[in-house]
């Protein structure tokens, strides 16, 4: 039996090496002022930027531009819409990462608004985005988010009253994406690491998701075997391959698709309190949490008997498929689940993705934490101790 599910529409998708450079014809077909937001600094050393801008130098179009650094707050897109209210503008376009194409979402949906965002987020203000905005293109330049195919825009406000809430509606899915390997081959390893290991845990908690569907499943499925075969190597002697990156990129690109359908789990609700309350990466908490997560969830599963089998056998599906083998036998589930989890162990250790502790986190801080943590869709309930034990054990 099909349980009822329902599936949100996706970008207008290009992809492919060099499709970057299909912006020149697609920028006039929304008009000729547009403003760009890019990131610190990363493209521009690439020289991508520089050659970029100087081609439209020589066209029609008028354009501004506006970089960042870290997640984006509630102050810098105020700050960034007070200053591009009026300047009647006709396209944002996002080139970045994750951060970046989120700042990108929330100004496009901003500059259609009086006040601050902070009004329009999820769980802090109290009015409802109508899904006006200014049309909006979303280029990543790194493989993680999958932001460039989500309705919402991830804001951050940093502290120990911090939070990290979405703006969100169905209409602030990018107009057009473009994915553009060539973009990518530039990204440090540290980051290609945390945001590959993001993109990995979204698709896993999207996989085994309470919410899941035959679509999310089907597409899950093949986003995790291209993000399996290749972060390793897009880490290391594959970093400047085009293919490979493309193929990381394919598997981010999927995971904002499956978690806009299907939801995420306990790692990503442990994410938004860890993210508001310390200035730490999305990718390194999702990076650090994966296997610790993945391993409780299990054995929880396991203490079920059979309600928690459902979610064992997806488990097990992707454990056998990081052996490269098919999954078929009942009794191989334990054998498979034992993969997944040293697997994940394994890539956590051989990529050097951070513990909690170096960004401040203790012992101290894990109730105000887990009093915080969300997990709607995660296929098994934890109790706090089990939720604990999780970010103990990667402090």
């Amino acid at each position: 039996m099909i349980h009822p599910f329902s599936f949100s529409r996706i970008p207008y998708i290009i992809f492919g090496t060099g499709k970057l450079y299909e912006l020149y014809n697609i920028i006039p077909e929304f008009g000729n002022n547009v403003l760009f937001v890019i990131g610190g600094s990363s493209l521009i050393q690439s020289g991508i930027w520089n050659e970029f801008t100087s081609k439209l130098e020589n066209s029609s179009i008028n354009f501004s531009s506006v970089s960042l650094s870290g997640e984006p707050s509630p102050t810098l897109i105020d700050d960034t819409v007070a200053k591009f209210h009026n300047k009647n503008l006709d396209l944002i376009v996002g080139i970045g990462g994750g951060s970046v194409l989120d700042a990108g979402k929330a100004i496009s949906a901003m500059l259609t608004k009086d006040g601050s965002i902070k009004n329009y987020l999820e769980g802090v203000g109290n009015k409802i985005h109508d899904g006006k905005k200014i049309p909006y293109i979303a280029i990543p330049t790194t493989s993680g988010t999958g932001s460039e195919a989500t309705k919402n825009a991830v804001i951050s406000e940093i502290g120990p009253d911090g939070f990290k809430k979405s703006l969100r509606h169905d209409n602030l899915i990018p107009n057009i994406t473009i994915i553009d390997s060539e973009l990518m081959v530039s990204c440090p390893p540290s980051v290609s690491a945390a945001c590959g290991m993001d993109a990995f845990t979204q698709l896993l908690e999207a996989y085994v998701s309470s919410k899941a569907s035959p679509i999310t499943d089907s597409l899950a499925y093949t986003g995790l075997k291209f993000i399996s075969r290749n972060i390793l190597l897009a880490c290391s002697t594959g970093a400047s391959n085009v293919n490979i990156r493309g193929k990381m990129a394919y598997g981010a690109l999927i995971s904002g698709i499956v978690l806009a359908n299907a939801g995420l789990g306990i790692i990503h609700g442990l994410a938004s309190p860890i993210g508001g309350f310390f200035k730490i990466p999305h990718g390194i908490v999702c990076g650090t949490l994966l296997a610790e997560a993945t391993k409780i969830n299990i054995k929880t599963l396991q203490n079920q008997g059979p309600n928690g089998k459902l979610a064992l056998k997806k488990y097990a599906q992707i454990g056998a498929m990081l052996k490269e083998k098919y999954y078929g036998q009942e009794d191989k589930i334990q054998e498979y689940c034992v993969n997944l989890v040293e697997t994940l162990e394994k890539w956590t250790e051989v990529l050097k993705i951070d513990r909690l502790g170096k960004y401040g986190i203790n012992r101290q801080i894990i109730h105000k934490i887990v009093e915080n943590t969300g997990m709607k869709n995660n296929p098994v309930i934890l109790n706090k101790e089990n939720i604990s034990k999780i970010i103990l054990n990667r402090l």
